[in-house]
This record gives C-alpha cells, sequence and structure tokens, in this order.
C-alpha cells in the first residue's frame, strides 16, 4: 500500500530564514532540522511548541544555529524527549556551537531562552550516527528506515533519506555543496537515483559564484594590502562549521614564503575555538579523501597549527603584536567577539572587515552586504558590566535575605513534621503515671514492644536535623550588638563578601545604550558559505529524476522560477508551500478504500507473481451505500480517503461486472524477469542461447530476447516452433493478466 506523506513547513518556507519542518509518512513523524534566527524569534517556537507534541523523531543535518539551534529550547523549555539523530561530527560541533552562541549573547545580555544546563540535556537525547548506517524506526514507525549521506558544507553535513519497505526513498537534502573543498568532499546526490519526494531549498536558485582560486585570491590580495598598510583584519565566521575551511586554508598561506604573511599575527578568537580545532584534529576520516590518505601515509594531522594562535577574550587578542586577522564568530555581527571587533576596528580607514556568510534579513552583516556605501549607523551597544557601590551591597542583601527566607521555611517544615511524630498508644489518665493505652483483649504489658514513661517529666525535644541542632540566627543579629563591636563584624562581613565574589562569579548587570558607528575600515563580501550555485543544483536535480519535489527557503521569485525549470527539466510534480500549508506529497493522490463483495472475490483468478505474492485482473462496479448530496458528482472524481474510523457500513462496495460489459484489455506481465536467469531456464530444456551485445540470441542466433525500457522482454524473430517454444517459457516467468 502506498504511504500518505505530507509536510508542513513550520519555519524555512521564506525569504533566507532557518530549516524547520514537518514531514509525516504515514503516522509516523519527522522534524526536519529545528534552527533559529539570530533575533530568537518568539513567535516562530510558540507555532512549534503547538505541533511538538506530533514529533516522533528529529534529524538534524549541520551544527550550526541555522539547522539545530532551536534544540536546547524544544528540550529545555517544552520538554521534547523524542529520538534526535544526528552524525558524530554534528554532535561535536554542535555542542561547540550551542556554548559559543549561549556565552556570546550571556557577555552582554541576559539569556531567557536557554541555559547551558538545557545545552547539556538536548545533545544527551542526540544518536550519534555514521554515513551509510540504516537506523530502523520504532513504535509507529516500524518499516521506516533512516540513513545519512555525505553533504559537504559543513564536516558531518547529512542528506537524510527516509526509506520504506518495499516504496520509493524520500530525500532531505538542504544546504548541500557538491564541490569537493580543502577539508571535505562533496555531497553524493548523484548517487541517489529518482527518489519518490525530494525536499530541497532555493536558496541559491539564481546565485552565480565565483571561481574558487579567484576567490582566494582576492582574499589573499586584501589580507596583504592591508597588513603591509598596518591595519588588521576581521573575518566574521562561525563557531564550528566554515571556520575548519577558513583555518585550513590560512594557515596554507601562512606557509607559502612567496605571499609574505607570515610576518603578521594569526588568532581565531572564540569562546570554544580551542575545543573545535581539537575535535577537527581527531575526526580526519570525515573529511575529504586528500586530508585522510596524507593521514594515513604521512601521519601528518591537517589540523595542527603552527601560525594561528587561539585567543578566548579581548586581552588575549590584544596581546599578539600587529598587523594581526583575526576570525571570530559569529558572521551575522548581531553578538559575540566579531561583534566588539567590528565596534573597534570599523573607525580605523586601514582596517579591512570581511563578511563570509549571507546572514539572515536585518542583521548587521546583511545590511552592510546589502548597502556596502553605508558608512554611518545607529547601533544598540550592550554590555555586562559588574556592581558596584550601592547596587552591590543592595545585591548581597537580597541575597542574605533570601537565604534567611529558606532557612526559616527550612525550620518550619521540620518543625511541622517533628511535631506530626506523636507517641501512639499512649493516654494520659487522671493519675502523673502516663499508661499504656491498649485495647481489650490485646497482649499484656509484660509482652508488649512499646515502653511509656512511668513518672511525670516534661523534657523539651531538640529541633535539629542530621547534622544537629537548629542555630536560631536571631539570636546572632548584628542590630541587637553592641556598637563598639559592630564595626568589627561590617568588617568582617565585608571581607566574607570578597571571599565569596572570588571563588563565585561576580554579580553583574546588562547596560544598554545607543551609539553611532562610522565605518571607515573596508568592507568587503567574500564567499565562503560552500553551498552549490543554482547552476550546479539544477543540474543534480535532473540528474536525479525525482518523482515529486517540495521546494522551501527562498524568496517567491526564485521558488517559482526554480519550480518551473524542475518541471521542464523531470516533468515532476513540484510544490512549493507557504508557512504553515499542509501538502500531501504521497505517490498516490487518489487512494480508494473499499470493500470486495463476496462474489467478486470467489471468481479472482490468482496468479503468483514473485516470492509470497499473487495477483489478479479485477473488472468491478463501485457502488455507494447511500444517496447523499453529492450525487451530482460523477463517479470518476469520487474519492474516499482510507481512515480507521470509517465504518464498514458508509464504504463504496466494489462489485463484479457483468460478463457482457467487461471490456477488453491488453495483457499485462506482471514480474522482473532477468535475461541470465531466462537463459538458465533455456538450458534446462536443451535450448542453446549465448548474450551478444545485452541481446540473448537463440535458434543460432535467429530468435533475440532484450530488456527494453519498461523493465519487460521482447522476443524477436521468425515465427517458428522454437519460437513458441521460447515465448511460452518466457510468459511462464510472468503472472499474465
Amino acid at each position: 500500500m502506498t504511504s500518505i506523506v505530507k509536510f508542513e513547513g513550520v519555519w524555512g518556507v521564506g525569504e533566507e530564514t532557518p530549516h524547520c519542518y514537518l514531514l509525516t509518512v504515514d503516522d509516523f513523524t519527522f522534524l526536519l532540522d529545528c534552527g533559529w534566527d539570530e533575533k530568537f524569534d518568539k513567535n516562530y517556537v510558540d507555532r512549534l511548541a503547538k505541533v511538538l507534541p506530533r514529533v516522533d523523531c528529529v534529524l538534524i543535518s549541520y551544527p550550526d544555529p541555522l539547522h539545530m539551534g532551536a534544540l536546547p529550547y524544544l528540550v529545555g523549555k517544552c520538554q521534547l524527549s523524542c529520538p534526535v539523530y544526528a552524525t558524530i561530527p554534528v554532535f561535536k560541533m554542535g555542542q561547540m556551537f550551542m556554548y559559543d552562541w549561549f556565552q556570546s549573547h550571556h557577555n552582554y545580555d541576559f539569556v531567557e531562552q536557554f541555559s547551558l544546563d538545557d545545552v547539556d540535556a538536548a545533545f544527551e537525547l542526540i544518536t550519534q550516527v555514521k554515513y551509510n548506517q540504516s537506523i530502523p524506526m520504532r513504535g509507529k514507525g516500524i518499516g521506516l528506515n533512516i540513513s545519512a549521506q555525505p553533504a559537504g558544507h559543513m564536516i558531518g553535513g547529512s542528506i537524510w533519506k527516509i526509506l520504506k519497505d518495499g516504496e520509493g526513498d524520500i530525500v532531505y537534502a538542504v544546504d548541500f555543496n557538491h564541490k569537493k573543498e580543502r577539508h571535505l568532499g562533496g555531497c553524493e546526490l548523484e548517487k541517489i537515483s529518482r527518489p519518490s519526494l525530494l525536499i530541497t531549498d532555493s536558496f541559491n536558485s539564481s546565485y552565480r559564484q565565483e571561481r574558487r582560486r579567484h576567490r582566494d585570491d582576492k582574499l589573499v590580495a586584501q589580507l596583504q594590502e592591508t597588513c603591509r598598510n598596518g591595519g588588521n583584519v576581521l573575518i566574521a565566521t562561525d563557531t564550528g562549521g566554515r571556520v575548519l575551511e577558513m583555518t585550513h586554508m590560512l594557515e596554507d598561506m601562512w606557509n607559502t614564503r612567496e605571499s609574505g604573511l607570515a610576518a603578521y599575527s594569526l588568532a581565531i578568537l572564540s569562546n570554544t575555538g580551542y575545543h573545535v580545532i581539537h575535535f577537527a584534529k581527531q575526526m580526519i576520516e570525515w573529511m575529504s579523501e586528500k586530508l585522510t590518505k596524507a593521514f594515513d601515509s604521512l601521519r601528518t594531522n591537517p589540523f595542527s597549527f603552527k601560525y594561528l594562535k587561539f585567543c578566548h577574550n579581548l586581552t588575549d587578542l590584544s596581546r599578539l603584536p600587529s598587523p594581526k586577522v583575526v576570525l571570530a564568530s559569529f558572521p551575522d555581527l548581531e553578538c559575540g567577539y566579531a561583534r566588539e571587533l567590528f565596534v573597534q576596528w570599523a573607525t580605523n580607514p586601514k582596517n579591512t572587515i570581511i563578511l563570509t556568510s549571507r546572514t539572515g534579513p536585518d542583521t548587521l552583516a546583511r545590511r552592510l552586504i546589502d548597502n556596502p556605501s553605508i558608512r554611518t549607523f545607529k547601533l544598540l551597544e550592550k554590555q555586562r558590566v559588574k556592581l558596584e557601590g550601592v547596587e552591590l551591597d543592595e545585591y548581597f542583601r537580597k541575597q542574605r535575605e533570601k537565604e534567611q527566607e529558606e532557612h526559616r521555611i527550612k525550620m518550619e517544615e521540620a518543625e511541622s513534621s517533628s511535631d506530626s511524630e506523636g507517641e501512639e498508644g499512649l493516654e494520659a489518665g487522671k493519675h502523673d503515671i502516663i499508661v499504656l493505652y491498649e485495647k481489650p483483649g490485646t497482649q499484656s504489658m509484660f509482652k508488649s514492644r512499646k515502653h511509656h514513661p512511668m513518672f511525670p517529666f516534661h523534657e523539651e525535644k531538640v529541633r535539629g536535623d542530621d547534622y544537629g541542632e537548629y542555630i536560631n540566627l536571631d539570636d546572632f543579629d548584628i542590630a541587637s550588638m553592641r556598637e563598639d563591636n559592630k564595626e568589627n563584624i561590617d568588617l568582617q562581613m565585608n571581607f566574607e563578601e570578597e571571599e565569596i565574589m572570588e571563588m563565585e562569579e561576580a554579580p553583574t548587570k546588562c547596560i544598554s545604550q545607543t551609539v553611532t558607528v562610522r565605518v571607515t575600515a573596508q568592507v568587503l563580501y567574500i564567499d565562503f558559505e560552500g553551498r552549490s550555485d543554482g547552476e550546479s543544483i539544477r543540474k543534480i536535480v535532473e540528474a536525479m529524476h525525482p518523482l515529486r519535489v517540495i521546494l522551501v527557503r527562498g524568496t517567491p521569485t526564485d521558488l517559482q522560477a526554480f519550480a518551473q525549470n524542475i518541471r521542464s527539466m523531470t516533468k515532476a510534480k513540484v510544490f512549493t508551500p507557504a508557512l504553515g500549508e499542509v501538502v500531501n506529497a504521497s505517490m498516490e493522490s487518489h487512494i480508494y478504500q473499499i470493500k470486495l463483495a463476496e462474489s467478486l472475490v470467489s471468481s479472482l483468478l490468482l496468479k503468483p507473481a514473485g516470492r509470497d505474492v499473487e495477483v489478479a485482473w479485477v473488472n468491478g462496479l463501485v457502488s455507494f451505500p447511500t444517496e447523499n448530496a453529492d450525487d451530482n458528482i460523477e463517479e470518476g472524481e469520487r474519492q474516499v480517503i482510507a481512515s480507521d474510523s470509517q465504518k464498514d457500513s458508509d464504504m463504496p462496495t466494489l462489485n463484479i461486472m457483468p460478463l457482457e460489459e467487461v471490456p477488453y484489455h491488453e495483457p499485462v506481465f506482471v514480474n522482473d524477469v532477468r535475461l541470465s536467469e531466462f537463459k538458465q531456464v533455456l538450458a534446462r530444456t536443451g535450448i542453446a542461447s549465448e548474450f551478444n551485445a545485452g541481446i540473448l540470441w537463440c535458434s543460432n542466433g535467429t530468435i533475440a530476447l532484450k530488456k527494453q525500457d519498461s523493465g519487460n522482454i521482447s522476443l524477436e524473430g521468425p515465427l517458428s516452433e522454437d519460437y513458441y517454444e521460447i515465448r511460452e517459457l518466457l510468459y511462464s516467468q510472468y503472472a499474465v493478466l
């Protein structure tokens, strides 16, 4: 039975937005990526939270926030608990991306969306997989298998294949790169033929890239010019994706004596830069074939850098001599050290700012790319500063009040629990002696396991816990002590507070102000995104020959133009869904659920067609149970949707057709017969045959059997006894209906 495939865009169906889609195969729902934008759009996560209960599995393609930025929020705030799948490098680099993303925002603003604990909890859900590893789904997904294919673009990047037993495969391929780079190989989409559904993006469908050599020469020339003039260069890049390509390339440039760049400082400035390169050293097998062969033969690690220095803050960077070239995160210039360096260096005409990626709309980097002539603009500058003076005293006062309140609540709970523990079985009588209350007929006092006091004595209970007696803080109140001793106590308290500040993170606050930035430095955009361009994407899709295509992420103009190109090249059915629109991308759009009449079933002539399969040709008439308002709809236009809740009484019935009304039909051959196997059948009957140029010749070369494009075998030759005998043997291999 053909699967019901539905697609819905939660995000990523508009212009240049992150990726997040729902794909439902029968009753099993995949969440394809869960990216987030640079502005932490709240409306998006609200929409995503509503559909989250339907999600059974999450597939992550790349480690950057564009593809997995919302995962910590979904796990920490929305209690996502379903399996999440990603390759090993996406798992490792994704952690570095999320740590750096959080810390970059935390350095100057309060981050309410997620915490570092949410990041750790999210990555505990991820199951790490390898390329071409087949992973079967469980529960509602029995019969479904997923596998990750190389996608290029970033280390561990994945093209996801979803395969159901006996049916075509579904391919989810976004942001892929078919070109081989310095540290990565290209994608292998050309190996996937005729998928039943292809989900891809049109972000680069109208974009034409410049040649790689021309791009690299342009970068080297700019670095040489700026450094020789005494200026610094800021290269805004990401945390653990495209930065690997750039660091590897720049290290080669610094190693080249002709470039003359070895005289200048080269640094990477990131919260997690050291760990990113450390992980890259351990994942050479995920990189290009050239690097893996060099590592196997020469044992040279391409990420053991000689010139690249690691800086974790601006203080470390200031120790490096100028001129210097700095790779800093993030490429959108909305947060991180790249933004701080831009504000500092943009005012110097000797410096150069290099942007490497077209980020989302309304970001600082995108404004500079779209308007290269802009020289003055207002910028909201945020900063995190330590508390001082009165604010610091007020902070510690609130902290002490909070601790006292927590201690008071703890004591009240302990007292209430101890008061409820009475001595069961005791009753105070008229006399001073407390007697043990025992019901008549119970055991005597000498055999009783309970003890009771013999003389009147009241003993105050000491309130305490496992560690000792509770301390009443009022007994040590500073206000109740003598004035001459208060000054010494204040000094002691201040000393203790300073020790606490040294041990723990100092209390801070966030401030913001609008500043006017005058850009006098040179600003350039050099494409290091690592995505296939429009012409290459069209050729790849044409070679794949998909039956269904869903296009996402691109301008409306690019979406419609690319969809028209695909229709003309492949004759595929192309969908361009809007945000929130549900697309039915099933292979068969007209599926009927009907009952078979008993008379029809008994008349079927079933014929074997392969292993454990029998088929029959059916001629019947569909009758609907009741007359309704749809009587004016022609019978051919009726569509009965398959549903488990549909009652048998409401289901149409397929009845047997009268013999005189049965139309004639051409014979239908059901089975896939191979010529090599049929040659053995001929040999068993004593008919000699041999292959020549893909044709099986029989009867001394007079009768030819060859495979047609439809999969059937054609028989050509003179109508002789051998011809009819061979035809009879051939028909016996098919189920002829």
